[in-house]
């Protein structure tokens, strides 16, 4: 495992660039659960008992946004062509494609399978980016933990419709 120095994360450069993460990811984020959000349909979805009230949602994923991008700066400052920022973008790129294929177009069982793929991404991004940096793998702690929890929500609301 490299381990980066403080200088790695200091230089306007990289404050710069931790800005451009956190607009990109939150924006990106923001603008997605703007045009998919829970409506008639998914209220008339049998649910499980465990199922969070929808208000919970927002804050959760503006937290685990914030901290995608802090782990996706912090590989970028140190190893910008390494397996683990590929990774980063493909995981981000299968994260921003799950609300449009569950809340759009309905797709129950199609929106599990992509949240498998993001399950699979996250955790061989936590492996990659430990090479590099401990804390960057550890940013993503949270998000397996809540991506986990959605796959369980994901199926059992497929199985219950």
């Amino acid at each position: 495992m490299t381990t980066p120095s403080l200088a790695d994360y200091k230089s306007p450069r990289s404050w710069l660039t931790l800005g451009i993460f956190l607009v990109v990811v939150i924006g990106v984020g923001a603008l997605i659960g703007t045009q998919s959000v829970p409506g008639a349909w998914y209220e008339g979805l049998t649910k499980p008992p465990f199922n969070p009230p929808n208000w919970i949602f927002g804050p959760v994923w503006f937290t685990l946004y914030v901290m995608i991008a802090a782990a996706g700066w912090r590989i970028w400052m140190i190893a910008p062509d390494s397996g683990a920022m590929k990774l980063w973008f493909a995981q981000m790129a299968v994260n921003w494609v799950w609300s449009p294929i569950w809340f759009i177009g309905q797709m129950l069982w199609p929106a599990f399978a992509v949240i498998v793929v993001l399950l699979a991404l996250i955790v061989a991004f936590i492996v990659a980016a430990r090479r590099h940096d401990g804390i960057a793998a550890w940013l993503f702690a949270p998000y397996l933990a809540w991506v986990s929890f959605a796959s369980v929500l994901n199926l059992s609301i497929a199985l219950l419709n």
